[in-house]
């Protein structure tokens, strides 16, 4: 009898503590987590506006959604080559036309996905400073070519940029050795006649080209030379792209006798993603900036010594209106909550 009951007992008090287990492993209005959501890993090809749209992206997809995300780190090719075989699953930047026939091919198998276009008002040709246009009260600057505006009014100011080292013409500073571009604008020189008037100068480096615009900019000094927009340069100084003729194939394929085309610089996720991750998909094909917006926030990075992250979420911060409209309202709410 004793032992009987002593068995009761002992089976009492396993069922008192299987109750009291599952009580405490899940709470009345506790919700299922559901399955642990995948790291997505996203491109870098090395650039500051690359590394500027990733920042935004990873803060909106870890803190709003609640994903892990890491960086993979790498040249053009080899990220675009990681995208495509599902290494990489987001890519923020994609300067379609740079990226070649590997990248259409892509497309057209369905390897990778574009879903939106990040900015695509791009522009790249001569500049000027403003100043030398509209001149700048402020600094005490008179406008010396108020009727310059195009390429083809460079020849008449020519001596306004005179080359230190050839004084019988003017000097345009030129694209990076071994940048495509460079072979572009050697030859659209040529075609435009404008190397009776001027030297072509190359600046040997990125550094030093910009080194070249900045330091003629802050003393107020006449500069005309390629550049490239977004960057920071273009976020933190007034400079002008002078015109050119309206771009057309016909033009761009005789010398180059035209605009340089603007390229559409699109967000693109390999097929996993593209299948596997819903959410993720709709808030990029959401994602929409622009040439402007990037050049702002690089030139943030650069008076602030601040990081690409930092630049992010000056990004949120200042341009709330812009990015909310990308996600849900939740969402949105958590993204704010860490800022």
């Amino acid at each position: 009898m004793l032992k009987s009951k002593s068995n009761i007992i002992s089976i009492m008090l396993v069922f008192l503590l299987l109750i009291i287990t599952v009580g405490c492993a899940q709470q009345p209005g506790d919700t299922d987590p559901g399955p642990e959501k995948p790291t997505l890993v996203l491109a870098d090809a090395g650039w500051d506006s690359f590394e500027f749209h990733n920042e935004v992206v990873k803060l909106i997809l870890e803190n709003g959604y609640g994903y892990k995300t890491d960086i993979m780190s790498g040249s053009t090719p080899i990220t675009l080559t990681g995208l495509i075989e599902g290494d990489i699953d987001i890519y923020t930047e994609a300067w379609t036309t740079n990226l070649g026939d590997e990248y259409r091919e892509a497309l057209d198998n369905k390897s990778i996905f574009e879903l939106s276009v990040n900015f695509d008002d791009n522009a790249q040709g001569l500049y000027v400073p403003t100043y030398l246009i509209k001149g700048d009260p402020d600094r005490g600057i008179e406008a010396k070519a108020p009727d310059l505006k195009s390429i083809n009014d460079l020849p008449k100011y020519w001596e306004l940029f005179k080359d230190p080292e050839e004084p019988s013409k003017g000097r345009i500073y030129g694209a990076i050795p071994g940048w495509e571009v460079d072979k572009i604008l050697s030859e659209k020189i040529i075609t435009y006649g404008l190397d009776k008037y001027y030297s072509y100068f190359s600046p040997g480096s990125d550094p030093a080209l910009a080194a070249s615009m900045v330091e003629a900019y802050e003393a107020g000094e006449p500069w005309v030379g390629y550049y490239w927009e977004p960057t920071w340069i273009m976020g933190k100084l007034d400079m002008t792209l002078l015109t050119d003729e309206p771009y057309s194939d016909e033009l761009w394929d005789d010398g180059y006798k035209c605009e340089f085309p603007a390229v559409p610089v699109t967000v693109c996720v390999n097929k996993e993603t593209m299948e596997n991750e819903p959410e993720v998909v709709e808030f990029l094909k959401n994602y929409k900036t622009s040439s402007k917006l990037t050049s702002e926030a690089l030139a943030y990075m650069q008076d602030n010594e601040a990081t690409p992250e930092d630049a992010a979420k000056y990004f949120l911060k200042e341009h709330e209106v812009i990015w909310v409209k990308w996600v849900p309202t939740e969402i949105a709410e958590k993204v704010k909550e860490v800022l």
